[in-house]
């Protein structure tokens, strides 16, 4: 696969370090000759100093013979003028672009990107992606990380171990037979800061983060099996009044009725924005920095902290301000890699991370085979993988336990019609089931040739 990337910076990155790691032929352009002699140095790709959306340039970077393009510069107008040139010179067949002006994704305009004006095929807004990832986090308050999979049915549910987890030290093949109403299967394990696919007698210990899926509606089951007992948020302060906590607070005020917010926003001319666009919400001017601010939000009873403004430190801070005071639980949104190794001590319960959740976002559809959707887990650990069984697949018709499956690779759960099956060592996947996978990074191109459309398929 032929890819080309418009820009360099760290979602740019992030994306050729997935796919060079997949022996994908990519060449990144950007302005900035730092960041192209930085990503050309450290990884296998070919690097362009130029304007991204410049039909030479293009041209040099050899889009006439591209797969796709992926435009992630930080100039939505680039990204957009990119993806077009593409198609109308170079007939790039999928295109994807970053577009994070809210304006532009107005559904007043939804027209603007068909085929017939700008044709972009996969339009990838951070802003509301981040917005929906935290709401999921909000719903169950457990959990670190959360995908809703096969149209809600299953989800993947990160979890941390404590000492007060009751399933320690007891090995996973154990689990079914102690916790017979425990429907889960645990596909991946972080330890120590490196990720394995456990085997049936591993055990799980305090410390860990762990990876599950479960049938959707037996979640609250399968948290209480972790120590996570935690009702669903009603009492929420956001920190920062932006574009992804005015999409946070609106789509909270829309789905979740009975949630109370109050959003703390610095700049006056901002908080009188979201103060007159959203209905419910209790929009605070001033900084969340300071203790009379956050004691009139009320973070001493207050469910959850959310610190999605655009400051990393002024988010940790208040993250830890209002855990002081008394507040349950911190969200914290970070965008340096580097602070996220050290806010798990400090006391900070969920990261997130935009960077993280965009390149997840655009690899669903970077992915081959009949592969509906793709979630990355902690930055290369691995991906939990959405796809069909078709006829001509080596899963279909034997046991799990007989299918060959590549090393790193664990099967999560099968959705058969309305029917969501747990699966165990003896299940047989039919033909046109939804599996659900966890592969380790390095077994994910082999999970792309099991799912592909083979010439007998025909």
């Amino acid at each position: 696969m032929q890819v080309i990337i418009c820009g360099a910076g760290q979602v740019g990155y992030n994306i050729a370090r997935y796919l060079s790691g997949e022996d994908a032929d990519i060449t990144v352009i950007d302005q900035s000759r730092e960041l192209i002699a930085k990503i050309t140095e450290s990884l296998d790709v070919k690097g362009m100093v130029g304007f991204a959306s410049h039909p030479d340039v293009l041209e040099q970077a050899d889009a006439a013979n591209a797969d796709m393009v992926i435009a992630v510069t930080y100039a939505d107008e680039v990204n957009m003028v990119a993806c077009q040139v593409c198609h109308s010179i170079f007939e790039v067949p999928t295109k994807i672009a970053r577009v994070r002006n809210q304006s532009y994704l107005s559904d007043m305009w939804s027209d603007l990107f068909s085929r017939d004006h700008m044709p972009i095929d996969v339009i990838i807004s951070p802003e509301l992606e981040v917005a929906k990832a935290i709401e999921r986090r909000l719903q169950i308050p457990g959990a670190f990380d959360v995908h809703p999979l096969a149209n809600g049915k299953v989800s993947m549910i990160g979890v941390h171990c404590t000492e007060e987890t009751p399933i320690l030290n007891t090995p996973l093949r154990q689990l079914t037979a102690l916790f017979p109403e425990l429907h889960i299967v645990i596909v991946g394990i972080w330890r120590d800061g490196q990720g394995f696919v456990p085997k049936p007698e591993d055990e799980l210990r305090a410390g860990d983060d762990v990876y599950f899926v479960a049938e959707t509606s037996h979640l609250a089951r399968a948290m209480s099996s972790f120590g996570h007992e935690e009702q669903e948020a009603r009492r929420v302060i956001i920190i920062g009044g932006g574009n992804i906590g005015f999409n946070l607070a609106t789509a909270v005020e829309k789905s979740h009725p009975h949630v109370s917010m109050k959003i703390i926003e610095v700049s006056k001319e901002r908080a009188e924005i979201v103060a007159q666009s959203l209905e419910r919400a209790i929009v605070i001017h001033g900084d969340a920095l300071d203790t009379e601010i956050l004691e009139e939000a009320g973070a001493a009873t207050a469910d959850t902290v959310v610190a999605i403004s655009n400051d990393d430190e002024v988010n940790i801070l208040t993250s830890l301000l209002a855990k002081s005071y008394g507040c349950q639980r911190a969200v914290t949104l970070i965008n340096k890699a580097s602070y996220g190794l050290l806010v798990g001590p400090l006391g900070i319960d969920t990261v997130v991370s935009p960077r993280a959740i965009t390149v997840s976002t655009i690899l669903q559809h970077v992915r081959r085979g009949r592969i509906r959707s793709v979630h990355s887990i902690n930055e290369g650990f691995g991906e939990v993988i959405e796809a069909e069984a078709l006829e001509t697949s080596s899963l279909v018709g034997v046991p799990i336990r007989d299918a060959d499956l590549p090393e790193g690779v664990l099967v999560g759960a099968i959705v058969r019609e309305d029917e969501v099956i747990i699966p165990r060592g003896d299940t047989v996947v039919q033909a046109n089931d939804l599996v659900i996978i966890f592969a380790a990074t390095a077994a994910v191109k082999k999970i792309e040739k099991i799912f592909a459309v083979k010439l007998e398929f025909f």
